[in-house]
């Protein structure tokens, strides 16, 4: 069977991936795996002979599409994050691989190690190979020997699995510890975009002489309220509740949001009533409607005008399983499915714009999906200098990650949607992290447990236990306890601080949201340049 295996490196991928799937099922105590599985499945099959090894462009083709489609999808979370303390995060994530530095020195002295294999160390115990390649491109500058170049690969390969499972398991731990319940966090967790808001729809009937006469518009200006109004009865008519429609008292406004601010809504305008306007769909009718036209994917919603231009008033957003109020400047997303409410003979009209098509929604646009990857790769190719001489880049992790972010923020260039429908995001997203997996898992399992066995492969193991789990305890206890960070959107942040998709994937596992994937490419570009650049000081 291994013979088989070792002949067929696609037989070996899908059995790795499938075994890893099912024990990834397995439930213990509310936790699971979840796809890191495959990582471990990957490692023994990889232990049982050096032969059961996938090729590198299986992991590597992996790596690519699961950082570019997470980068799109953070994107607009990530630009928005650093007007939320995104600055203060990532300082707090460069301070603790300082502090993993500083405890590789303190490891270098007690187990008498040299600076080649300190520097291997160090890049493996935090799982950073372009921090591993701008060590071995150092020491082939200044000359050393064959046998000089090995000694930092080693180091790593020893300290790269337990930087894995060093990284889940505190996760694990912590959670299970300070018993910590993600679904309370999801009123923190709003403002970043990575959970939806628990909407409801109440009709007021307005009683407050105050407001007799005032628009709309000027009663959410004067009081800052974050609603949506979908529809007016006035005079036993009922029509859409546009920004220009006054109010009288008597009138009945129909009003979407979160019950905290339809509360604040109907203390001014006056009281609640049973009479629901949305059931009576005689004159006004409402419908869930696919988005999948390009020409209004990309653009602000108070650019089309809808109101003005169809008649018509979005209010609601379902994005994923993520419900969201919509506002001025929210964009749209291919294969968003919005709310709208129009008069019942315009509905077709309105379906129409908006593209309505579920099929299209299953299909990529190949043209901006390969044109954003390349640039994200040719940007990780680019030799960024370092002080004192030598460069690094930021290889196919930092350069399509960061591409992505961008495109991702930006939405669409001209004609060229860079965006991905949610389904298809989630798609790529998973079938390229079980590529990743299952290739670095297959071709570390080997020589992580012949180096175990061997030589000092034993003390290299606990030195990267003992950079990985204390950094991992560290960051988990000042961000939770100290700084206040949600737990969702904190594990998140680990796995950047590790630049480790396999920890980014047992995060996504816990939260069962988008937090951790904000996290993780919120803090990933300042991590992996202070990385690189540690690593060469150990070096030196």
């Amino acid at each position: 069977m291994i013979d088989i295996l070792a002949n067929n490196p696609l037989l070996l991928l899908f059995t790795v991936s499938a075994i890893g799937y099912l024990i990834g099922r397995i439930n213990i105590g509310g936790i699971s795996l979840g796809v890191a599985a495959v990582l471990f499945v990957g490692l023994a099959f990889g232990a049982l002979d050096q032969r059961l090894r996938l090729p590198d462009i299986i992991y590597l083709l992996g790596l690519v599409i699961f950082v570019y489609t997470i980068g799109l999808s953070s994107g607009p979370g990530f630009i928005a994050s650093f007007r939320r303390r995104g600055l203060r995060n990532n300082l707090f994530v460069g301070g603790i691989i300082v502090v993993a530095a500083g405890i590789a020195v303190v490891l270098r002295m007690i187990l008498g190690l040299n600076s080649a294999q300190t520097a291997g160390l160090f890049a493996g115990s935090l799982t950073n190979t372009p921090a591993l390649a701008a060590v071995i491109e150092q020491l082939s500058q200044r000359g050393a020997d064959e046998v000089l170049r090995t000694e930092p690969v080693v180091g790593y390969s020893v300290a790269y699995p337990v930087g894995v499972l060093g990284m889940i398991l505190a996760i694990y731990l912590t959670r299970r510890l300070w018993r910590i319940d993600l679904a309370q966090e999801s009123q923190q967790l709003r403002e970043f975009g990575a959970v939806g808001e628990h909407l409801i729809n109440c009709t007021i009937r307005v009683t407050n002489a105050n407001v007799d006469g005032q628009s709309i518009a000027e009663l959410v200006r004067a009081n800052g309220w974050n609603v949506i109004f979908s529809r007016r009865q006035h005079d036993g008519r009922i029509e859409l509740a546009t920004g220009a429609a006054r109010l009288n008292t008597g009138d009945l406004i129909s009003v979407v949001g979160s019950p905290e601010a339809v509360a604040q809504v109907t203390a001014v305008l006056g009281e609640p009533t049973d009479e629901q306007l949305m059931l009576d769909r005689h004159t006004l009718d409402f419908r869930r409607i696919f988005v999948s036209n390009p020409a209004v994917i990309g653009v602000p919603l108070r650019m089309l005008n809808l109101p003005s231009t169809l008649g018509a008033v979005i209010t609601r957003i379902r994005r994923g399983d993520v419900e969201l109020l919509p506002h001025g400047d929210t964009v749209l997303e291919p294969g968003d499915r919005v709310r709208v409410v129009t008069q019942r003979d315009n509905m077709d009209r309105v379906s129409a714009f908006f593209g309505d098509s579920y099929r299209s929604l299953a299909e990529i646009d190949v043209v901006s999906l390969g044109l954003g990857t390349a640039l994200g790769m040719l940007v990780g190719l680019i030799p960024i200098p370092l002080p004192g001489g030598g460069s690094f880049s930021l290889g196919l992790a930092g350069g399509p990650l960061i591409v992505a972010l961008i495109l991702g923020w930006r939405g669409r260039t001209g004609p060229i949607i860079w965006s991905l429908p949610y389904s298809a995001n989630l798609t790529l997203r998973q079938v390229g992290m079980t590529l990743f997996l299952a290739g670095i898992g297959t071709r570390a399992g080997y020589s992580f447990f012949t180096t175990i066995t061997q030589g000092n492969g034993l003390f290299l193991f606990i030195g990267g236990a003992l950079i990985t789990i204390p950094v991992a305890i560290l960051t988990l206890f000042i961000g939770y306890k100290l700084l206040k960070i949600p737990f969702s959107l904190l594990i998140g942040m680990l796995a950047g601080l590790q630049t480790q998709p396999a920890v980014l994937a047992f995060a996504n596992e816990q939260a069962g949201n988008e937090a951790p994937n904000i996290g993780y490419a919120m803090v990933f570009p300042t991590a992996m340049v202070v990385k690189i650049i540690l690593a060469q000081i150990l070096l030196g």
